[in-house]
């Protein structure tokens, strides 16, 4: 008698964002949004300019509080954190990292330096530590360095390990940035408009990078990207957001032929 069919696991959700509303003053800049990113999922979060997309980064990320709504991590081991109550230190250790729309890197420091100072937050040494300089910790610094510079070697920035970050080209600041945040060891990575600024070849090879990297640090991954052709071709699932509220959501093909998705970034000719 043959086995009955194994049944595929139901997704398991990383992020998961319910009925999150934020005001600034008198202004509504997010409304009631939903949004989940499952394990291994590469999500895009897309809308016209002012749409309240990076403000739900900052929500998400706990530098801004919402003002309704729950915001829920799930850590690999199964247990799920309420991320409006932490602060945005306490959210990178749980497993989140981040870039922003506008690079901030420490532009005086060199590209290792500014690897190995996101890889402190796992470090176990404190204050004493860091005084008195046991071999304990000269040990786990050379291991900071150490792993530091495999991620510099694997985003292709090794040979500019001594730079100062300021010295970068564009797209080398932008994978640097990238860098820092697998520093931080996420299972959950933010990337908010990495394409922005670059050319379309260089648009290409981050998409790339993006596959390669989802894979290779078992990463869950949810971007903001105003380039269709590479979220198109880089989603699994995709939300837009107008004016702060949720209009569409769902795989690729299926928001590109939404007619509120195209209302929204295209417009409708008069009557």
């Amino acid at each position: 008698m043959n086995a009955a069919p194994k049944k595929d696991a139901p997704p398991r959700p990383v992020l998961t964002v319910s009925g999150v509303s934020k005001r600034f003053g008198g202004l509504l800049a997010l409304s009631d949004v939903e949004l989940c990113v499952n394990q291994g999922e590469i999500v895009a979060l897309i809308g016209p300019n002012g749409a309240g997309k990076t403000t739900l980064f900052n929500c998400v990320t706990s530098i801004y509080t919402p003002d309704e709504g729950a915001i829920l991590l799930t850590d690999p081991s199964g247990v799920a954190h309420s991320l409006p109550e932490k602060r945005p230190f306490e959210v990178t250790a749980l497993g989140m990292a981040r870039t922003f729309q506008n690079i901030r890197l420490f532009p005086s420091m060199t590209v290792l330096e500014n690897v190995m100072i996101a890889r402190h937050c796992r470090t176990r040494a404190g204050i004493l530590g860091a005084l008195f300089r046991p071999p304990s910790v000269r040990r786990e610094e050379r291991e900071i360095e150490e792993s530091s510079y495999a991620l510099l070697n694997y985003m292709g920035l090794a040979a500019s390990f001594e730079e100062q970050a300021r010295n970068l080209s564009y797209g080398q600041q932008r994978r640097l940035e990238i860098a820092r945040a697998l520093a931080t060891n996420p299972y959950l990575l933010l990337l908010d408009e990495p394409a922005a600024g670059m050319n379309p070849q260089e648009t290409r090879e981050l998409k790339e990078m993006i596959l390669n990297l989802r894979d290779a640090f078992k990463l869950s991954v949810l971007l903001i990207e105003h380039d269709m052709s590479m979220v198109m071709s880089l989603s699994d699932r995709i939300y837009v957001v107008e004016y702060g509220c949720n209009i569409a959501d769902g795989l690729p093909e299926e928001v590109r032929n939404n007619p509120l998705v195209i209302k929204a970034y295209l417009g409708e000719p008069d009557a």
